[in-house]
């Protein structure tokens, strides 16, 4: 079937609806066909070509130049985007991958729409990395046709075509393009699947990628009734939105069989938009986070996640507080907590080191004395420290306080300490010390700890 720009008539609607059109343009075959069909169909002024520039290959400049002269002649607009790769152990295209795709999140907003031209060869190619790597129904499902992509979507047109189709088209309307050499490589695992796996595959099978696009629709459905299951389970189950992160009752998740404990934790993680952790790490989460002894507090991690457990609840953290002296705010690094004290004018919100706040929420009958507000300064534990809450017969230990309390253990070294002169007058906004309360019928301060 030779592709033809009446093909996209189809998505004419979806394409008028949204607030602006981005193509995603590299200067290959498939992204200078989309690019010139989108032109055809909805006129140059409607479409902004976006191209990622990897600084990959010594021909990077080349590239960019030869895609900012066609979209010259095409009248369309361009944008060029310049990324620097760091591979982080999981090679340099998964890096590749997710710098490009940064880019696009950053781009898009609402309502916006990024068309990008990956076809059915792609699809099968990604299906077949997958397989590789031991994914599930949801990777074998490849790429859906459309997706959220930061505040707008993500769309791929092309999916029902095969290069060949395009290279119709390309041939029809005297089309050049870039060939990039890299694509030759078959040290990276998409071109060693592409030009050694694929071919062998068609020569015993010549119907193979007919079948692979139809076995990925069929994955595709499947994984919808998983994720309808999984929000039916999901809906039994009491998430609390926590100070740091969610929670939900592990009694509640033990009431299910292991399968669908796995499915509704990859639900519970894909809901907040946060990677999804291997199926070997899952199982780590059942057997040494849930199953561990009713008195151990547990952790995996993966990514920038923790999931810790404590007083019969899981806990999903967008950070790692494993380090008593460092808060991780995400994929941002370490921060040093200051052990110094810091000081406070008690009225304007204050931002700590580990990127939480101190403000004052609303002045209440009782709260913090307000005389006193001049004077704060704020410190962090050190070991030792002794209070009495308000209404408490006897001074106590911060961490008995804290066990009291069922303040998480990795928010105990982090929560600030409110001082006026060297005495420690209120914990966060967890109590306010006897001798620093207000009388009950004067004004004081209520105080507010924050994570954003």
């Amino acid at each position: 079937m030779i592709f033809e720009v009446k093909h996209l008539f189809e998505h004419l609607d979806k394409f008028n609806e949204a607030n602006h059109l981005y193509v995603g343009y590299s200067g290959g075959l498939d992204s200078h066909v989309l690019v010139h069909a989108m032109v055809e169909l909805v006129g140059k002024k409607k479409i902004t070509a976006l191209h990622v520039n990897h600084q990959l290959s010594p021909n990077s400049k080349i590239w960019q130049e030869h895609c900012e002269d066609i979209c010259l002649e095409l009248g369309v607009d361009i944008i060029c985007k310049t990324v620097s790769i760091k591979n982080r152990g999981t090679g340099i295209e998964d890096a590749a991958r997710e710098a490009r795709y940064g880019i696009f999140e950053k781009l898009l907003k609402k309502n916006d729409l990024l068309i990008l031209a990956h076809h059915a060869d792609d699809q099968i190619e990604t299906m077949l990395f997958r397989l590789f790597r031991g994914s599930g129904v949801k990777g074998m499902s490849g790429m859906p046709i459309s997706r959220l992509l930061g505040k707008g979507e993500l769309f791929r047109p092309l999916l029902p075509f095969f290069r060949r189709d395009l290279e119709s088209y390309a041939s029809a309307n005297q089309i050049n393009w870039i060939e990039d050499d890299s694509n030759l490589n078959i040290a990276f695992d998409r071109n060693f699947i592409r030009h050694k796996v694929i071919p062998t595959i068609k020569e015993r099978w010549p119907n193979s990628s007919c079948q692979l696009n139809r076995s990925a629709k069929i994955f595709a459905e499947s994984n919808f009734l998983i994720d309808v299951l999984a929000q039916k389970d999901f809906k039994t189950i009491t998430e609390i939105f926590e100070r740091v992160g969610w929670s939900i009752s592990i009694d509640q998740l033990n009431s299910f069989e292991i399968i669908r404990q796995k499915n509704i934790l990859r639900y519970w993680f894909n809901l907040h938009n946060l990677t999804l952790p291997s199926y070997a790490a899952l199982d780590n989460v059942l057997n040494q986070i849930i199953g561990s002894k009713i008195d151990a507090e547990p952790i995996a991690y993966w990514d920038d996640l923790q999931l810790r457990r404590f007083n019969k609840k899981l806990y999903l953290l967008p950070f790692n507080f494993d380090d008593p002296n460092y808060s991780f705010k995400k994929k941002k690094g370490r921060v040093l907590l200051e052990k110094s004290p810091i000081k406070w004018d008690g009225l304007t919100q204050l931002i700590l080191p580990d990127s939480s706040s101190l403000c004052v929420k609303q002045k209440i009958k009782g709260g913090l004395r307000m005389d006193f507000k001049k004077n704060l300064e704020i410190r962090f534990r050190s070991g030792g420290e002794r209070c009495k809450p308000k209404g408490r017969s006897g001074s106590n230990t911060l961490k008995k306080l804290f066990q009291e309390y069922s303040l998480e253990p990795w928010l105990r070294n982090n929560i600030p300490l409110i001082y006026i002169d060297n005495r420690i007058a209120a914990v966060g906004d967890l109590w306010v010390c006897d001798e620093f309360c207000a009388e009950p019928d004067e004004y004081g301060i209520q105080l507010e700890w924050l994570y954003q």
